[in-house]
């Protein structure tokens, strides 16, 4: 009697133990199914971005030249900022994510800066984004559909040409930016850049040339195009690089949790078939 009233009592909790297991084992075989989802999109990803960064690379070395020279003049004439109020600052960015901090970097050297007189021009989605939480009465206006496609002098002259036209009056200008330096190495970097009154004040710019006013302001626009032009293809490489690795990574931790799902899965399992043996053997003795 003794042992017949103790398999009754075991009998209900073997049974419920059983309907937990048999839910646990759903729950990880449908999460398990989940993971290894994700991982074939991060690993498509990564193939997806090491096309494209090799692409970027390709683009990033010759138009070097442009962004070199711009700088070296500056460097030379030795240009000093205007005793204006409003400081310009523009964040160079794109509209696509999923890699990293990359974009994160560069709001963040804005963000540092004194808001007062601040003028700032997002190029990209993702730095407007990140912006307007804390600048949003500095920003005056936002570029889209950067990213998407390789970016082309052409862009960077529209966006050089609206910055003129809507900024037309800054003590100086400085373009924020990710540098690539190898394919798991960036840094955020800056480049400043001019009014044309500042770069006529200068008393070394007369060595170049016997230059007039509309040369200087010409000359101040296609070298703004050309640092823009170039800070974008450095950004688009950076961008990629920082994603190919930002998937690898994911790639990596998704087989991580692959392998302890299916651990887990495997001794739920186990324990469940000993539960249903222990309830079997349990009914034949009480007969």
């Amino acid at each position: 009697m003794f042992t017949t009233k103790t398999v009754a009592l075991l009998l209900p909790n073997s049974g419920q133990q059983q309907v937990r297991g048999m839910a646990t084992l759903k729950q990880i075989s449908l999460r398990l199914k989940s993971v290894k989802n994700i991982q074939k999109i991060t690993q498509s990803m990564k193939m997806v971005s090491a096309a494209k960064y090799a692409r970027a690379e390709r683009e990033l070395k010759p138009s070097r030249a442009y962004g070199q020279g711009a700088q070296a003049f500056y460097e030379k004439a030795e240009i000093a900022p205007l005793d204006k109020p409003t400081k310009l600052v523009v964040a160079v960015s794109s509209d696509r994510g999923l890699c990293g901090a990359i974009h994160s970097n560069v709001c963040k050297y804005i963000k540092a800066l004194d808001k007062e007189n601040l003028a700032i021009v997002c190029i990209g989605d993702k730095s407007r984004t990140q912006l307007q939480r804390t600048n949003a009465e500095n920003i005056i206006f936002q570029v889209g559909e950067i990213g998407r496609l390789p970016a082309s002098f052409e862009d960077a002259g529209a966006i050089a040409t609206e910055i003129i036209n809507s900024v037309p009056d800054y003590s100086d200008g400085t373009l924020v930016y990710n540098k690539f330096r190898s394919v798991v190495s960036y840094t955020t970097a800056v480049i400043p850049f001019f009014t044309p009154a500042a770069i006529a004040a200068s008393e070394k710019v007369g060595v170049y040339d016997s230059l007039d006013g509309d040369t200087i302001e010409c000359f101040q626009e296609y070298s703004l195009a050309s640092l823009i032009f170039y800070c974008l293809k450095e950004g688009a490489c950076a961008e990629q690089s920082a994603r190919m690795t930002a998937m690898d990574n994911a790639s990596k931790n998704a087989a991580e949790m692959i392998d302890k799902l299916t651990l887990t899965f495997n001794r739920t399992r186990q324990a469940v078939i000993t539960g249903e043996l222990i309830e079997i053997i349990s009914g034949a003795a009480a007969l």
